[in-house]
């Protein structure tokens, strides 16, 4: 049974398609399916089935997709294992970021890194900070570095990097722009644009807001922090938003002394040890 057929496997079974998975493989869309077509040979049972665009697991597929991911993870360990023991800092690094933290806190650590060690195939994927904590769980990122969660999973390691301040920010031309300092019963009075519900910057906002005797109003939600500033900036509602992104087209607030932050850094599973790349990187952002 070749690896390589596995992950193709997986990578359909992730992506629904086989289109998708062709491009994150680099490969061509045949390849993928001869590939998928050998290991469903090879074990005597379909894997998917394939009707018109759409493509679904069989049962047998679902019960065999945990196993797969779980065997090419084991060989990505023995490859890492092999080049750790050598002591050099090269291989492939697996690690996920969000797109705010890719724009301002690591173009710095990754010039470094890059020009340090030019032997490690860097693969980051943006996304959500709450989806590369699940990902590091599931085993499908080595390293995330990302807004850190107020309460992580027992099998995650937090470790926090840098400290980032929060601001209520309004357009100038909002009518809160002029009053300083303004309450919190004042702000809720008017819309907001803010990341999701279920992100941890929100989370921070709602936590602070508790206890306070009105209802907040979120007239548009978006995780990509510069669309609210950009929203925010036009005048479409005030929002909560990362100091670094303060500039001559809004207004912080002074609301109540409240003073909010979260904390950006590192997240690693407890159970998975570093790779020497890993911990290249992690000391690379440590040193900005």
């Amino acid at each position: 049974m070749e690896l390589a057929a596995l992950q193709a496997f997986v990578e359909v079974a992730e992506r629904a398609s086989f289109s998708e998975a062709a491009e994150a493989l680099y490969l061509t869309q045949p390849a993928v399916s001869k590939r998928v077509a050998q290991l469903e040979a090879e074990l005597g049972a379909r894997l998917f089935d394939r009707i018109s665009r759409r493509v679904t697991l069989t049962g047998t597929g679902a019960t065999l997709l945990p196993r797969a991911r779980q065997l090419i993870h084991d060989a990505r360990e023995l490859r890492r294992l092999a080049t750790d023991l050598s002591g050099e800092v090269r291989g492939r690094l697996v690690m996920g970021t969000s797109h705010h933290i890719g724009l301002h806190r690591l173009p710095a650590p990754l010039k470094r890194f890059t020009e340090r060690y030019a032997d490690v195939e860097l693969d980051i994927r943006f996304m959500d900070s709450e989806a590369a904590c699940r990902a590091v769980e599931t085993g499908d990122l080595e390293l995330a570095i990302v807004t850190l969660p107020p309460d992580g999973p027992p099998n995650l390691l937090l470790q926090p990097i840098w400290h980032d301040p929060l601001e209520f920010m309004v357009g100038r031309d909002h009518p809160l722009a002029a009053r300083q300092p303004v309450s919190l019963i004042d702000l809720l009075a008017y819309p907001a644009v803010l990341p999701g519900g279920t992100t941890y910057t929100r989370g921070i906002l709602e936590q602070a807001l508790r206890g306070v005797d009105a209802r907040l109003h979120v007239a548009m939600a978006t995780n990509y922090l510069e669309t609210l500033h950009m929203l925010v900036a036009t005048g479409l509602g005030w929002s909560l938003l990362p100091a670094t992104l303060r500039d001559p087209q809004v207004v912080a607030l002074d609301i109540d002394d409240v003073r909010l932050a979260r904390k950006l850094g590192a997240v690693t599973h407890r159970r998975r040890s570093l790779s020497n790349a890993a911990t290249a990187m992690l000391d690379a952002c440590r040193s900005a």
